[in-house]
């Protein structure tokens, strides 16, 4: 019986085509999210570790453990000398040590500057995160190897000198003290991956808070002695980073000793020839550690990096494309449902001569089902080598390059075992039906067209299981609701430590929802396909016979449109979810970020600032005079402020978007912020506060010989005050705008008067810019680029801002976008091989019918347009709930999700689900040309006869 069934297959190959491009799209889905998931693992595991260069072992703060806030602050004032770095290298199995230190310089050579991000060196090569592509790594004092960008912008080479400056070698200089009792630590020491994970303007910001030495005038010369590249990706935000040799990174760092730089980070080639040998070493290392630190081997790091970047996010993300995956796989058991009816009705001749000459009932269920397990396993292969194909095409495209992810192709056991296993079981079940169809009828009535007719038990146990399953998922989205909104309103929830859980069951009470629906297909979905179907009926004959035929079956129609409804509310749902991400994420950024661009620095020119204003994109900006100023909160506490000045809060308006309605500044005011950008808390302020520029600054400013002052720095200033000291009382006015300049506790703004008038010597300026990309028509990455060319002759200038993590943002989301593509061709495949094979059933169950109305007059155009009709009430019905549905679900996800970072945007893509809808019904309309053309080939004598 076997081969006869394989016989069989090789004959009707063409038949099964449809369904074997349902199994293949199912099988290839799962397979490529296996594949996704194992390749964002990777280039996790890759990221985190590109820094460790050739480190084996890693000395990092213990993870997992409940610190107090204490503890944290032991961790985070570590120098290199608590680390006892000489005896670590000196340990037996040690090859190699290094410290992790970075940060931000200003390179200068002649009148050229760039901005470079700089490491610590090492003995060795292979202990360096990036690669030495020329000359030598620094080994002696006073060299540094530049990254190739910055070597090529300044037009230097091996052997030639440059002067490299900072904003911590600076305020060293002048005021005498470590730039480490200032700033944001991870700042000056963002070699670790945690910092690298924050916010990125922090570091590319290091040198915009400068203090007013202008570094073409000071700094340390330097030889280079190397060039390096980045091919691993270890520093992606800064292009690269520069190696210096170890008393300049010191002094770039403040200090006038390499063992006084903060770090966390101790980085270590061990020998790993010997298993006991290397534990031994580790074990010695160990004991020369101070508290809270160990250390780690590589792959240790590697997990625990993941872990805290993630969060489980990898998994999830895992899980929400498998979900996906599993849908496809139901939308081709629908599909191979009704591809078997197709087959078994078109053999029913065949199946009754088997029948007769022998064959028992069970022979050809176990027929039907074999063959179903053939083509399942035959389209399982190649939709698993499609899989591996799409995804070596997207790790080779470079389109995770956009978002700093280089992915690679890693196969694993699972990429191959589930989908195969997954598509045999789903197309051996999806024949069942067809199997106990073709063998439940005496050899004389397979003679005839099988109709497939429901039970009234079989209907009423389907509509109680719909009708739980429904409200089990309702019950389970409502629960999570409920609990994000008690945790967003800062009351105790489930969502504050089981967040993934709260999750996972809107997931569940979606999937659980969507699958009732499904079920309960043949109830709801043919009632509104009568009533559509009546208003089409108006149109004529065609469509009169097409509205009649829909009625004939309504299991198959709701098979059908499910098969619909599951793609278009996949396709749906993304949609909606991406661009509520775009959006929240957008307002989040505005809420978090209360100016949309900055520059800032000590060399930035009034006609610098009139260039920026003219760049396309620019909506609106004011260039205001800065001092670095302290002053003290209401509890006591120093507080290092940004002070800028400003021609009245009119002028503000145009560039803050912050309510600032009834605020004013005069003479004797200053706006304040509400919260600090430090901490994030309230700041508690006085009646009034006091600003001041400290002596030892005031003493530098007066050297540097401003208006009115000695050129020795006497004891009195510019602004007429004693005491080599400035000061400024003023009254506060508190309002919420966020983090104008994320180095900064706060920003004060005073009136522009206290400038001019010298009660205050500025040091600095900044420059405030409202961002309008998409009014300008230009990309918004093109305008922080132009922004960023325009101060590109400033060594002191940096741009930062929102706009910059504002443009990520976006680039991640085009890049989901792009997956949607991809997820309505699947749809597209769906609906024309579901919708071809419901009207080929229905073309042979009606034989007799469509011979009939062609006898009576119906031209082969009706019968065309009849068919049109009907799969156009198909698709589009089901299109159209299809839409609503992933709408709903794509809110209910954006809320779980994008709520955790401000007020959730629900919006409604009609663009998208207009393509969608549209794409589906030109769909619905190629596949009813095949069943057409069958039903208008035979003529009506040869039909009546045959049937």
């Amino acid at each position: 019986m076997f081969s006869i069934t394989l016989k069989l297959m090789k004959k009707s190959a063409r038949r099964l085509i449809p369904a074997g491009i349902a199994i293949l799209i199912g099988t290839a889905f799962i397979a490529a999210t296996f594949l996704f998931g194992n390749a964002m693992n990777d280039a996790l595991a890759a990221q985190s570790t590109a820094q460790l260069g050739g480190a084996n072992y890693v000395i990092a703060p213990d993870a997992g453990k409940d610190l107090t806030d204490k503890d944290q602050d032991y961790i985070y004032t570590r120098t290199v000398n608590d680390f006892q770095l000489g005896r670590i290298r000196a340990t037996e199995g040690v090859k190699d040590a290094r410290a992790g230190y970075a940060g931000s310089v200003t390179v200068t050579r002649g009148n050229k500057h760039a901005n470079s991000y700089v490491i610590t060196t090492a003995a060795k090569r292979t202990l360096l995160p990036v690669t030495i592509t020329q000359g030598d790594q620094p080994a002696d004092s006073n060299e540094i190897a530049l990254t190739k960008s910055v070597a090529d912008q300044l037009g230097v080479k091996v052997g030639d000198r440059v002067t490299v400056n900072s904003q911590a070698a600076q305020y060293a200089d002048k005021t005498g003290d470590s730039a480490g009792d200032v700033g944001d630590k991870s700042v000056q020491n963002a070699d670790d991956a945690s910092a690298h994970n924050g916010d990125s303007d922090n570091a590319s910001g290091v040198s915009a808070s400068s203090d007013g030495a202008n570094t073409a005038d000071s700094g340390m010369t330097v030889r280079v002695v190397g060039l390096t590249d980045d091919p691993n990706g270890a520093y992606p935000y800064y292009g690269g980073a520069s190696v210096l040799s170890d008393n300049v990174i010191a002094a770039m760092g403040g200090s006038d000793d390499f063992d006084e730089l903060p770090t966390l980070m101790i980085y270590l080639d061990i020998d790993g020839e010997d298993d006991e040998a290397a534990t031994a070493a580790v074990a010695r290392i160990n004991a020369l550690l101070p508290k809270h630190f160990s250390v780690q081997s590589r792959a240790t790091y590697a997990e625990r990096s993941i872990a805290s970047m993630s969060a489980g996010e990898t998994s999830i993300t895992t899980i929400f494309l498998l979900s996906f995956g599993m849908l496809a796989m139901l939308v081709a058991a629908l599909v191979i449902a009704n591809t078997f009816q197709v087959l078994v009705a078109q053999r029913r001749r065949t199946l009754a001569l088997l029948r007769t000459i022998g064959a028992n009932k069970s022979q050809l269920y176990v027929s039907v089902l074999f063959e179903a397990g053939v083509l399942g396993l035959i389209a399982s292969i190649l939709g698993v080598g499609l899989g591996i194909a799409l995804m070596e095409a997207l790790c080779r495209s470079g389109l995770m390059q956009a978002a700093d992810m280089n992915m690679r192709l890693v196969l694993s056991g699972p990429v191959f075992t589930v989908p195969m296993a997954f598509g045999i079981i789903m197309t051996v079940i999806a024949s069942l039906g067809s199997a106990r169809s073709a063998t439940a009828v005496t050899p004389l009535e397979a003679l005839r067209p099988i109709e497939l007719t429901d039970t009234r038990r079989a209907g009423v146990v389907r509509a109680v299981i719909s009708m739980l399953l429904i409200a089990a998922g309702v019950a389970l989205c409502a629960f999570s609701v409920w609990q994000m909104s008690e945790k967003i309103a800062g009351r105790d929830s489930m969502a504050d430590k089981q967040y993934p859980l709260v999750l996972l069951a809107a997931i569940i009470g979606c999937a659980l929802i969507f699958l009732g629906l499904v079920l309960s297909a043949t109830f709801w979905l043919p009632v509104l396909m009568r009533g559509v179907g009546a208003l089409v009926a108006l149109a004529g004959p065609s469509a009169k016979v097409a509205h009649a035929n829909i009625q004939k079956n309504p299991r198959r129609v709701a098979a059908t449109g499910a098969a619909l409804l599951i793609g278009v509310t996949l396709v749906s749902t993304i949609a909606t979810g991406a661009a509520s991400a775009k959006q929240t994420m957008n307002e989040a950024l505005t809420t978090r970020y209360s100016v949309d661009m900055i520059a800032a620095g000590t060399d930035m020119t009034g006609k610098q600032a009139s260039e920026a204003a003219k760049v396309k994109g620019v909506q609106s900006s004011i260039y205001a005079p800065t001092r670095m100023m302290t002053m003290k909160d209401a509890d006591g506490k120093s507080l290092s402020v940004l002070v800028v000045g400003v021609d009245g809060v009119d002028a503000l308006r145009k560039v803050v978007r912050s309510d600032l309605s009834g605020v004013t500044i005069d003479g004797d005011s200053v706006l304040m912020p509400k919260y600090s950008a430090a901490t994030g808390k309230d700041i508690p302020l006085d009646k009034s506060v006091t600003f001041t520029a400290g002596a030892a600054e005031a003493q530098a400013d007066a050297t540097n010989g401003p208006s009115g002052n000695d050129a020795n720095g006497s004891a009195e200033n510019g602004n007429g005050q004693s005491g080599g000291t400035q000061t400024l009382t003023l009254k506060p006015r508190k309002v919420d705008y966020r983090r104008i300049a994320s180095n900064y506790a706060a920003v004060a703004f005073v009136d522009a008067s206290h400038f001019t008038n010298g009660g205050i010597k500025a040091d600095g300026h900044i420059m405030l810019m409202r961002i309008d990309a998409e009014g300008a028509g230009v990309a918004l990455n093109d305008v922080f680029t132009n922004v960023q060319n325009v101060f590109s002759a400033s060594a002191g200038v940096t741009v930062t801002g929102p706009v910059a993590a504002r443009t990520q943002w976006e680039t991640m989301i085009n890049g989901m976008m792009a997956l949607l593509v991809g997820l309505i061709a699947v749809a597209v495949l769906i609906a024309l091989v579901g919708v071809a094979n419901t009207l080929s059933l229905s073309v042979i169950e009606r034989t007799r019918e469509s011979a009939t109305l062609r006898a009576i007059g119906m031209t082969r155009g009706q019968l065309r347009r009849s068919l049109a009709v009907e799969a156009l009430l198909l698709s589009l019905v089901s299109g159209v709930v299809g839409v609503v549905l992933g709408t709903l679900f794509g809110w209910l996800g954006s809320y779980m999700v994008f709520s955790l970072y401000g007020d959730t945007v629900f919006p409604f893509e009609w663009a998208t689900n207009g393509v969608v809808l549209g794409v589906a019904a030109l769909a619905a309309l190629l596949a009813s040309v095949a069943p057409a053309r069958r039903a208008v080939k035979t003529p009506p004598v040869e039909a009546l006869a045959e049937a």
